[in-house]
């Protein structure tokens, strides 16, 4: 089953309706900016810096393999024309091509599965080569990171009905779900020990619950896996239970107990691209239908309660600009905050160190725009009516 989106959001919510297209108009505005024609790649990030006149400046800095492919999986859905103008003169069929070209040169797991995925998605004749790619980075028994994981099984999942991936699919599915802690419906940041020190081995970020939310509900809708679409909705029902009073999507969670370790920063992405394209996907699958959260997680992009409360605010959404600044966080030297509870929560799990809270509150700006959050956000939101 699929939905119309935004026809959906429409319905339920004309002023939200209003802001998704204002920020689907600034993606398609942005994006072209981030082209590097030079080389056919995306930057890495654009940084903004105000003048005393309050102009802006933006800054391109670095490049991105995992951003590219991201931004055709997003642009797929746009018309072929527009599709053209964000992908420096390419289709999405034709920019993946040229990414999957690059493959033999990719050395990072998540990259490969990312272009994989979206030869996938945009039938590219080269799919198998790309998936054996994959499967050459992805060493057997060998822990990963759990967001590189799920997006082998999401890219899995998309070559499905085009090649047989069966037995690969299978070890991918069991993979993720082997990788949770105990009983609890949260996944941690690596599917194995090695990975991260043991101090912080508890400590999972959002992307740990979107990324294999996502890849498990698509397993299931590209087949029949309820053991997937079932955890899939769990971990979708803990994480909107912990969603904040104000929409925020909080970042660094106790994969052991399934609470929140520390909240901030609040990323942009999270609210108007990432919560919607996992949560989107499950109820696409047939799980539980989350659209009251993910109003609630969009909304947050325009009252954003922690910069409203103190002077000076500015807005998120810079639509001349042609971005979305990236996060609102703490500005705690060295993310002493996010530290200090990942080190107590490893002995101490109902420990809060609420004083930190009034010392450093999360009322400074990121101003950064990468392109994977316009990618993400064209897929969460034109994505259902198209697939």
């Amino acid at each position: 089953m699929t939905t119309d989106r935004l026809g959906a959001l429409a319905a339920a919510d004309q002023p939200l309706h209003a802001l998704a297209e204002r920020l689907l108009a600034v993606a398609e505005a942005g994006l072209p900016g981030m082209y590097l024609p030079g080389s056919d790649t995306f930057v890495f990030t654009r940084a903004g810096t105000a003048a005393p006149d309050g102009s802006w400046h933006l800054e391109q800095r670095g490049t991105s393999t995992r951003y590219a492919a991201i931004t055709a999986l997003g642009a797929r859905f746009l018309p072929e024309d527009r599709q053209r103008a964000v992908l420096g003169g390419h289709t999405a069929e034709e920019f993946t091509g040229l990414l999957v070209q690059r493959l033999p040169a990719v050395r990072n797991l998540g990259d490969a599965a990312l272009i994989a995925w979206a030869a996938a998605e945009t039938g590219h004749p080269k799919l198998s080569d790309a998936l054996e790619r994959v499967a050459a980075l992805d060493e057997p028994g060998r822990p990963q990171y759990t967001v590189e994981a799920a997006w082998v099984l999401s890219a899995l999942a998309a070559a499905r009905g085009t090649v047989d991936v069966e037995g690969r699919l299978t070890a991918a599915r069991d993979r993720l779900l082997r990788a949770r802690i105990g009983n609890s419906p949260l996944f941690p940041h690596a599917t194995g020990p090695g990975l991260v020190p043991w101090y912080r081995s508890h400590v999972a970020c959002f992307a740990d619950q979107t990324y294999p939310l996502q890849a498990l509900a698509r397993a299931h809708a590209s087949g029949d896996d309820p053991e997937a679409l079932a955890a899939s909705d769990a971990c979708a029902t803990r994480i909107c239970a912990l969603q904040g009073d104000g929409g925020q999507w909080w970042w660094h969670y106790d994969a052991r107990r399934a609470g929140v370790v520390e909240g901030y920063p609040v990323y942009s992405v999270h609210q108007h691209a990432m919560a919607p394209t996992a949560l989107f996907d499950l109820a696409d699958a047939g799980g539980t239908d989350f659209a009251a959260s993910i109003r609630s997680g969009l909304r947050w992009m325009t009252e954003v309660p922690e910069l409203t409360r103190s002077a000076g605010a500015e807005p998120l959404i810079l639509d001349e600009l042609g971005v979305t600044w990236r996060k609102v966080y703490r500005g705690d030297p060295k993310k002493a905050v996010r530290a200090a509870r990942g080190l107590t929560t490893r002995v101490a799990p109902a420990a809060r160190l609420t004083p930190l809270d009034r010392v450093f509150r999360p009322a400074s700006v990121d101003r950064e725009c990468r392109p994977y959050e316009f990618g993400w956000m064209l897929f969460a939101w034109l994505g259902g009516a198209q697939r």
